[in-house]
C-alpha cells in the first residue's frame, strides 16, 4: 500500500513566491495546489481535503487575516502558517491570536519554512493520535483503572469477572511493577465484598514480630510498647478482602500461622488466648516462583496448595507492547492533571524508544518516566530527550530502517530525504545521549562542524535533560 500523501494548499497573489513554493514542496513529496487569492482559497477547501495551509496575509479581495478566520470557523484543527512581507509584527501577532500555527517574514529561509510545516504537521498527527487514544481508553481498554488491551490482559480481565463473585483464595504472580494489587483490588471491586474493606500489606515490609502483630493483633503488656490491645488486619477486614503481597518473604513460623487462619477462620492475638472468628477473603501475591522455592526449602508446600485455588500470572509489559501506547496515554491524563499542565502527547521517537525497552520495572516504571518527562517538558510535546538514558540507548529505528529500505524500495514507497534525515536523526540522538547533551562533544563524536550539527539538532527538533 502507498502511504498516503500530506496535501498542502498555498495562497499567494505573487506568482513567483507561489510557484517556487509549489515546486520546492512538490520535491519534498507533498502534494500542492495553489490558490491565487483567499476567494480562490475557500474554493479549494471545500472541493479537496488539505492536511496544511500556507498563506500570505496582505492579499486583495479577501486577506489573510480574514481567509484564517474562515479556515477556523470550519476546521478549528487545520493547522495554517502565514507569511508577510512587513516589517511590523502587528498581522502575525494577530494572525496567532485566530488560532495561526506560526508565521514567517519574507524574505525567509526554505529551510526555516520546512521546519515550521514539519513541526505543524507533527503536532496535527499528534493531537489526532492524542484523541484516538482517549476515544480507546474510555471504551473497552479500561477495566477497573486497570489498562491493557492485549489479548493475554483481556483473558485476566474476562478471569476477573468469573471469579469475584466467589470467596477462592487468589495468588496472583508476576514481576514487580505488572499491578499485582491493582487486580487484587478489581476482585475486591467486582466481589458481594466490595461494599466492605479491602486492606493490604507488604509481608517483606516489616520483620517478623511486628508482622505477627500486624497481622494478628497483640494483647496490652504482651511484650514491649504493648500499652494497649490492638486488633489486627485479619480482624480490620472482617468480612471484606485481606491482599497479602509479597507472600514468599514470610518467614516459615508466619507461614504455619496464616496457614491456621486462611483454614480454621480463626485467629489469635499475641499474647492472648482466646480465639476470634474472622470471615475474610485472601489474596496473595508474588514476583517469585512458589514452586521453586518450596523445592528450596524456603516455602510451605501446604500453604502454596491452599493459596494457589485460583491462579493469575501477569505478563510483564515486554510481553504486551501493544498497551504500551494506550498506557502512555493514561499516564499522560494523569500527570497532565497533576501538574496542571496540557502537554499534548509524544514525539516520534519516545513511542519508539518505549517500544524498543525491555522494562525491567514494568508498568510502574513505565509511569515513572512519563510523570518525569511531563515535569521535565517545557513545550507542548514530550521528546526523546526528556527520557533517562537507560531507555534512549534501546532506540533501534535506525538500524530497522536500514535493513528495510530495499523493501521499501520495492513497494514504491521508499524516499530517500526523509530516509537520510530519519538516520541522522536517530545518530545524533543517541551521540547526544551518550555525551549527556553537550553539543561540543556530539560533534567531536561525530566528526561534524559544530554549526552543522547546532542546525541539524534545531532541524530535527532534538532536546537532551541530563
Amino acid at each position: 500500500m502507498l502511504q498516503q500523501v500530506t496535501n498542502i494548499l498555498i495562497v499567494d497573489d505573487d506568482r513567483s513566491l507561489r510557484k517556487m513554493l509549489a515546486f520546492v514542496l512538490g520535491k519534498e513529496g507533498y502534494g500542492v495546489e495553489e490558490a491565487v487569492s483567499g476567494v480562490d482559497a475557500l474554493k479549494k477547501l471545500k472541493g479537496r481535503n488539505f492536511d496544511l495551509v500556507i498563506s500570505d496575509i496582505r492579499m486583495p479581495d479577501l486577506n489573510g487575516i480574514e481567509l484564517l478566520k474562515k479556515i477556523k470557523t470550519h476546521d478549528p484543527e487545520m493547522p495554517v502558517i502565514m507569511i508577510t512581507a512587513y516589517a511590523t509584527t502587528n498581522d502575525a501577532i494577530e494572525a496567532m491570536k485566530l488560532g495561526a500555527e506560526d508565521y514567517i517574514m519574507k524574505p525567509f529561509s526554505l529551510e526555516e519554512l520546512k521546519i515550521i510545516i514539519n513541526k505543524s504537521l507533527h503536532k496535527k498527527n499528534i493531537e489526532r493520535e492524542n484523541v484516538e487514544l482517549k476515544e480507546k481508553l474510555s471504551a473497552k481498554e479500561k477495566f477497573e483503572n486497570i489498562v491493557g488491551a492485549d489479548p493475554k490482559m483481556r483473558k485476566i480481565f474476562e478471569l476477573i469477572d468469573t471469579i469475584a463473585q466467589t470467596d477462592s483464595t487468589i495468588l496472583i504472580s508476576g514481576e514487580s511493577g505488572t499491578g499485582k494489587e491493582l487486580i487484587a483490588r478489581a476482585i475486591h471491586g467486582k466481589s458481594s465484598r466490595s461494599g466492605q474493606k479491602f486492606i493490604s500489606i507488604n509481608c517483606g515490609a516489616l520483620p517478623e514480630n511486628l508482622l505477627e502483630s500486624e497481622l494478628f493483633g497483640h494483647k496490652k503488656g504482651s511484650f514491649t510498647d504493648a500499652y494497649q490491645d490492638k486488633e489486627g488486619l485479619f480482624e480490620t477486614a472482617n468480612h471484606g478482602t485481606l491482599f497479602l503481597d509479597e507472600i514468599s518473604e514470610m518467614s516459615q513460623k508466619m507461614q504455619v500461622k496464616v496457614l491456621r487462619a486462611i483454614q480454621e477462620k480463626v485467629i489469635r492475638r499475641v499474647g492472648g488466648n482466646q480465639e476470634i472468628q474472622v470471615d475474610v477473603r485472601i489474596i496473595t501475591a508474588t514476583n517469585r516462583d512458589l514452586v521453586q522455592s518450596i523445592e528450596k526449602g524456603e516455602f510451605r508446600s501446604d500453604l502454596y496448595y491452599r493459596l494457589n485455588v485460583i491462579s493469575i500470572k501477569l505478563p510483564p509489559l515486554r510481553e504486551r507492547k501493544e498497551d504500551i501506547p494506550i498506557l502512555m496515554q493514561y499516564f499522560l491524563l494523569r500527570y497532565n492533571k497533576k501538574f496542571a499542565k496540557n502537554i499534548l502527547g509524544f514525539e516520534k521517537e519516545v513511542l519508539e524508544c518505549f517500544q524498543n525497552y525491555s522494562w525491567p520495572g514494568n508498568v510502574r516504571e513505565l509511569e515513572n518516566f512519563i510523570e518525569r518527562g511531563i515535569a521535565l517538558e517545557k513545550g507542548s510535546i514530550i521528546s526523546a530527550g526528556s527520557l533517562p538514558a537507560e531507555v534512549i540507548y534501546n532506540l533501534e529505528a535506525a538500524p530497522a530502517k536500514a535493513a528495510d529500505w530495499q523493501g521499501m524500495l520495492d513497494l514504491g514507497q521508499f524516499n530517500f530525504s526523509q530516509y537520510i534525515d530519519d538516520i541522522s536523526k536517530s545518530i545524533i540522538f543517541r551521540a547526544l545521549a551518550m555525551n549527556n547533551g553537550n553539543i561540543k562533544k556530539t560533534a567531536a563524536a561525530l566528526q561534524v562542524n559544530y554549526r552543522s550539527l547546532r542546525y541539524l539538532i534545531e532541524k530535527f527538533k532534538l532536546k537532551f535533560h541530563s
